[in-house]
């Protein structure tokens, strides 16, 4: 079936190439829709531990004593009339 998505050419070794032929076999699909999907979940675990690192980074300067409320964030850019 002809695609216009880019290819890619993966060498893997015996063992990963049996198990992924296993899996796909059982899972009902071919190895590369397999690959391509396990490919992207790996891609948004990835992402997310970069973001988690970074939402650390910025927990460790966090201060209360410079934080705002909630009817503060409101006042201030959606005009309500209750700020503290």
């Amino acid at each position: 079936m002809p695609t216009n998505n880019p290819r890619l050419n993966v060498v893997m070794e015996p063992p990963l190439m049996y198990a992924l032929s296993r899996l796909a076999r059982k899972r009902g699909v071919s190895r590369s829709l397999l690959a391509r999907d396990l490919l992207g979940e790996a891609l948004e675990a990835s992402e997310d531990e970069y973001w988690n690192v970074k939402a650390l980074e910025r927990l460790k300067t966090w201060d209360d004593k410079k934080s705002f409320t909630l009817d503060q964030v409101k006042a201030r850019f959606l005009g309500s009339k209750k700020s503290k």
